[in-house]
């Protein structure tokens, strides 16, 4: 029996724990939302997750990203390259200089 009641009062403070947090006003919103559609969707898990703002970023916004992400990689390409086409000018020119510089990294 005392078992029992252990268990109802974790269950009780999970629940004042999810109401507190928000949590189960916005689940029932959401639920009364997908009951009030008149037609139902057939994934009722991915409206659960759009209305509540998980389903994640835009194709459009994904594909922005995307791009500025491959811009981005070419700019870091050209200036790892830049750095070092002029490494190896400094140790070709003064090769005490380039060993300064390299402690100095």
């Amino acid at each position: 029996m005392a078992h029992y009641r252990a268990s109802e009062s974790k269950r009780e403070q999970f629940r004042r724990y999810l109401e507190k947090a928000g949590v189960l006003d916005s689940l029932t919103n959401v639920l009364v939302a997908l009951y009030e559609e008149t037609e139902k969707p057939n994934n009722a898990l991915d409206f659960l997750k759009h209305h509540l703002g998980v389903a994640g970023a835009e194709p459009a916004d994904t594909e922005a990203l995307r791009l500025e992400l491959s811009e981005l990689q070419q700019k870091l390409d050209l200036l790892t390259e830049e750095n070092r086409d002029l490494r190896n000018r400094v140790r070709k020119k003064n090769p005490e200089i380039y060993r300064v510089i390299i402690d100095l990294v």
